[in-house]
């Protein structure tokens, strides 16, 4: 079953730049995983100090080997490093998925 793991991180917002940059070889490291179809992180426009983090894995035993490996404990010394202040993360079993767009391209909550 799919994975999704989703992050809000707070950094000290002067470093905060400083911290995406220097996180390329991490997010680049995870996106190489086995079992990773999308390993992101972006910097907010409206909150100077937070940094949103999308995952998606394959199953859970693909996030269980990220999380076991150096890629995971090295992402969270870097980003340790920045002035972290405030950290929620989150993951999603997904049960179902599909297009957010009907067969008639109207948007819909429906799984068809």
């Amino acid at each position: 079953m799919k994975i999704i793991v989703e992050a809000k991180v707070d950094l000290d917002p002067a470093r905060r730049g400083e911290a995406l940059a220097g996180a390329q070889g991490w997010i680049e490291g995870a996106q190489a995983q086995p079992g990773c179809l999308g390993y992101f992180w972006t910097a907010d426009p409206h909150h100077p100090a937070r940094v949103h983090v999308f995952e998606e894995w394959e199953s859970a035993e693909a996030l269980a080997s990220h999380l076991a490996g150096p890629q995971y404990r090295g992402m969270l010394a870097h980003i340790s490093s920045f002035g972290l202040t405030h950290a929620v993360s989150r993951k999603f079993a997904v049960a179902q998925e599909g297009p957010v767009y009907n067969q008639a391209g109207v948007a819909s909550a429906a799984f068809e």
